[in-house]
């Protein structure tokens, strides 16, 4: 076996679930990594900055997701459109697919940089961030940005490997990232103590290094995939079958960050640095939950692309029932832990103890049943990897953002309490599972009935 092919998974052999596992399971590590580099992050500002710190990082997290969304959505038509030519073995189009894909990205990085630098605050006062907090948040805000350029760049170069089945580089390429990061913290925060601005600042560069590594692998590729810079250019007819995959990917994930920037309105309307601190440092360790569901959601979009491309459209639902399977055990085990463990977990971040407390709140309403997000998720990978991709987009801002967003306007007000807010959770992957299994029963008819 070459080098290349040892790096490599085959997604359209046999040995279907063994191929899920192996592709998957570097992903994991790494979504488990990038978790821990995360946490690392909030407990160092938690640890040596203080709770207004913690507090202040936390507010920011919705707002900054809510405007790399769209950007983010784009890299995912990428991953869709390069999969799918490579399942069809067709080289130049894989090579046509990957320039444009690095070149909108360096595109999208340099708009994204600037917009978020200039909107930082105006956005933090839209959201009601308590006043002791909001010029961290804005200073933090506003360096984070500088980096995303360097994080939307990397999305997009590490989307090329993935398509064909390599995650174990980008993996690498993390372990060097995050580690970058880590001792950066502590040299910034805990030494110099330069508080947020150490912890954006560490960020940057990390996603700088990331971003280096990763196009440096392109470039030397022996494949379709070698990014070659003179060939750096956007072919519109390939940008605009990225946009009709990613642009609704995008959308939703913009529209889905906009009602948790709502939720995150409500949380700082009971005026508390506390409840802040403790929502920032819960919904860290929901990302470990959530490690799981990523990487199979990965997989699930991914190998359905690349075997639509290769013709085998009756795999599609043996790898939709494959990766849902994984992806809402691994939910269930680790949300249950997260839970049952929470007040060990949640020390890591604060030693107040009514951090800790509130903390679990938002534990019990939402990692514990977090296994409802995955069963959504797959539903949705399965069908963008399908080509569906406006459908799902509709159906996540009906059942997601609209069930969300009333609850939050009619519901929390009648109760109040933060237990309320949370509840929206669970309620909105209930009701938007169930509208969103109907659709993909009738796309995969109808991809059926379109390939037979």
């Amino acid at each position: 076996m070459s080098a290349k092919n040892a790096r490599t998974v085959d997604m359209t052999g046999d040995n279907l679930l063994k191929n899920i596992w192996m592709f998957s399971v570097p992903l994991i590590l790494t979504n488990f990594l990038q978790m821990m580099f995360n946490a690392a992050d909030t407990v160092v500002v938690g640890r040596f900055a203080g709770q207004q710190a913690l507090a202040a990082v936390g507010a920011t997290g919705s707002l900054c997701f809510l405007l790399i969304s769209l950007f983010n959505g784009l890299s995912v038509g990428s991953n869709v459109i390069i999969a799918r030519y490579i399942g069809a073995n067709r080289s130049e189009s894989i090579s046509k697919a990957v320039h444009t894909s690095v070149a909108m990205s360096i595109a999208s990085g340099l708009f994204l940089s600037v917009l978020g630098f200039f909107i930082s605050k105006p956005m933090l006062r839209l959201m009601s961030t308590p006043a002791d907090i909001i010029d961290m948040s804005t200073l933090y805000m506003r360096l984070y940005f500088v980096g995303t350029f360097f994080g939307i760049v990397y999305n997009f170069a590490s989307s090329v490997l993935r398509a064909k089945g390599d995650t174990k580089r980008p993996l690498y390429f993390l372990c060097i990232s995050g580690i970058t990061n880590v001792v950066l913290n502590l040299v910034f925060v805990a030494f110099f103590k330069m508080g947020v601005a150490g912890v954006a600042i560490a960020t940057v560069i990390s996603q700088a290094v990331s971003a280096v590594l990763v196009i440096i692998t392109l470039l030397k590729e022996t494949d379709a995939t070698r990014l070659e810079p003179s060939k750096l250019s956007m072919d519109f007819d390939m940008a605009a079958n990225i946009i009709k995959i990613g642009v609704p990917a995008g959308i939703q994930g913009m529209v889905f960050s906009l009602s948790n920037v709502v939720i995150q309105s409500s949380i700082n309307s009971f005026d508390s640095s506390t409840i802040v601190a403790a929502n920032s440092a819960a919904a860290n360790l929901e990302g470990f939950v959530y490690i799981g569901i990523m990487a199979f959601t990965q997989a699930c979009i991914t190998f359905t692309s690349q075997n639509i491309g290769a013709g085998k459209y009756d795999r599609v639902k043996q790898i939709m029932k494959s990766t849902m399977t994984m992806a809402v055990v691994s939910a269930v085990v680790l949300g249950f832990a997260v839970w049952i463990f929470g007040d060990f977990f949640l020390g890591f971040y604060t030693s107040e103890a009514a951090v800790v407390h509130t903390g679990k709140i938002r534990l019990l309403w939402v990692a514990f049943p977090m296994f409802l997000n995955g069963i959504l998720d797959i539903l949705v990978a399965s069908m963008r990897g399908m080509g569906i991709s406006t459908l799902p987009t509709i159906t996540m801002i009906v059942g997601i953002c609209g069930v969300r967003l009333g609850w939050i306007w009619l519901v929390f007000p009648a109760l109040g309490t933060l237990q309320a807010v949370y509840m929206c959770f669970p309620v909105s992957w209930a009701i938007t599972s169930i509208i969103q299994m109907i659709f993909w029963f009738k796309g995969h008819k109808n991809l059926l009935a379109h390939a037979f």
